[in-house]
């Protein structure tokens, strides 16, 4: 309903009514108005009946919503199914160009506009979030793993000697597939223990850099979010020394946009070194569904050319997907999110190591790594560790989701390397142990029902290791007593 629609309607109804309904219209427009106008998230979040409006009205900009339309093309945006067409808004072209997924399409303009906008507003949250210099980003419907890959690809043209990547361990398959895929050989620096935390090794990294030689070297490649006691990389000093040797930087930063710690990092590591770009997961920070990861960096070119090496067009899903989310949320909204995330922090080790204390084990001192916690296993640690894995089990079966049992000892090929100690980030971890992770969205309810149901599981657990050794002592003094020559 335009101007001219609303003063035809005044013949119709009473025209203070439709006044009325035209203010009301012109609120919603207003909102929409000043996201064009800013392309920063509102501070406010808007009603499902604002995005909806505004999300039909970009999709009438697209060439398969024009009334009376005639496509003759290959793609034409056609959709077999209604309920497809309404799970997407009726956005059929996706995103991008065959060349270059963030050029503009002229059969789709709406699709384009929307393009444009949510890496705008994503923006506006890389800095809200912590990364105040950051300069330039995109949505790329890919998945943490393979959007590392796309910049490994990039950075193949700028440094055709490029052979090695080095990288600091972190016992997670996709980020070290992502270097395999791209054709580049990983060398893996084992961390250092500092107490119970696992730490960068500055001087391995140092000494292979010089072993291999600065020009051989595709990238440091870094991690911000892991698994305790894993605790994040140096980036401080990671930074000084890609800008020291003059080697790129791509930091794996998967759910760190939730943690003002990993993105202070990064900001940091920017501003005293380095970082050629940083990628980010969509489902972990912002709560949406899985296959979509931001790429973001500091110098808008870069970040452009990343964009570039993407080959054809692409779906829009994750990009609505993130939109809508955030325009629902507005700033304050996912500011409350991160401060909550917090906060469950706090409670989340608290519980944790009043029930470590219950069962003679202990909350693992990992103070450097914001989201995830790490609580020892050693009373449940037997010579095949059968009892540590089997906790695992237990809270699986018990809907106790994402929790992570780690024993002693574990071996996994990976792409062909032999990982010793594999999920514990360490050859040779000293403890087994179980974390959790206090990531945007966990509730109270969530952390009192897990911890309910751990310490359920680890005194079953406890009672039946009680029971084999008072079984076993009994067999033995049997034997004793009805053989004693044999004995």
């Amino acid at each position: 309903m335009n101007s001219e629609n609303f003063s035809i309607s005044e013949k119709i109804v009473s025209p203070s009514y439709i006044r009325q309904g035209s203010q009301a219209r012109r609120s919603h427009e207003q909102l929409i108005r000043l996201l064009l106008e800013q392309g920063k998230c509102p501070e406010e979040g808007w009603s499902e009946s604002t995005i909806e409006l505004f999300l039909n009205e970009l999709a009438v900009m697209d060439s398969n919503n024009f009334l009376g339309n005639c496509g003759v093309g290959e793609r034409e945006g056609r959709v077999a199914s209604s309920l497809v067409a309404r799970r997407h808004y009726r956005l059929i072209h996706g995103i991008g160009r065959s060349g270059d997924i963030a050029a503009i399409q002229p059969k789709a303009t709406g699709s384009s506009l929307l393009n444009k906008l949510t890496n705008s507003v994503v923006l506006d949250i890389l800095k809200l979030s912590g990364v105040r210099s950051v300069t330039s980003c995109f949505v790329v419907p890919m998945a943490t793993g393979m959007s590392l890959t796309l910049c490994f690809l990039t950075l193949r043209h700028k440094r055709p000697k490029g052979r090695y990547i080095i990288w600091p361990r972190i016992d997670q398959k996709s980020c070290f597939k992502a270097m395999i895929t791209a054709g580049f050989e990983p060398v893996v620096v084992e961390n250092i223990l500092e107490g119970d935390e696992l730490r960068t090794d500055m001087e391995a990294v140092e000494r292979k850099v010089q072993e291999l030689g600065a020009e051989n070297i595709l990238c440091i490649h870094s991690t911000t979010s892991c698994f305790a006691p894993r605790v994040p990389d140096r980036l401080e000093e990671l930074a000084t020394m890609s800008a020291k040797y003059d080697i790129p930087h791509v930091v794996n930063n998967a759910y760190g946009v939730q943690s003002s710690k990993c993105m202070h990092l990064i900001q940091q590591g920017a501003r005293v070194g380095r970082i050629d770009a940083f990628v980010q997961s969509l489902d972990k920070n912002f709560m949406v569904p899985v296959g979509g990861a931001i790429i973001a960096g500091f110098n808008e070119s870069f970040i452009q050319e990343i964009s570039r090496m993407y080959p054809g067009r692409a779906s829009a899903s994750p990009s609505l997907d993130v939109l809508i989310t955030l325009l629902t949320l507005g700033a304050s909204g996912y500011r409350k999110l991160l401060a909550e995330q917090k906060e469950m922090y706090t409670y989340l080790a608290q519980e944790l190591k009043r029930l470590a204390a219950a069962h003679g084990e202990r909350l693992l001192h990992t103070p450097h790594n914001p989201i995830s916690l790490a609580m020892s296993l050693d009373g449940l640690q037997t010579q095949s560790g059968k009892s540590v894995t089997q906790l695992g089990s237990m809270l699986f079966t018990r809907q106790v989701s994402g929790a992570r049992v780690v024993a002693l000892g574990n071996k996994q090929m990976v792409s062909g390397h032999m990982f010793s100690g594999f999920m514990s980030h360490s050859e040779a971890y000293p403890h087994p142990y179980l974390n959790a992770a206090s990531a945007v969205g966990i509730t109270r309810d969530d952390v009192t029902l897990c911890i309910k149901r751990l310490d359920k599981c680890l005194k079953s657990l406890r009672k039946e290791s009680s029971f084999c050794v008072t079984n076993a002592i009994c067999l033995y003094r049997f034997t004793l007593i009805s053989y004693p020559m044999s004995v």
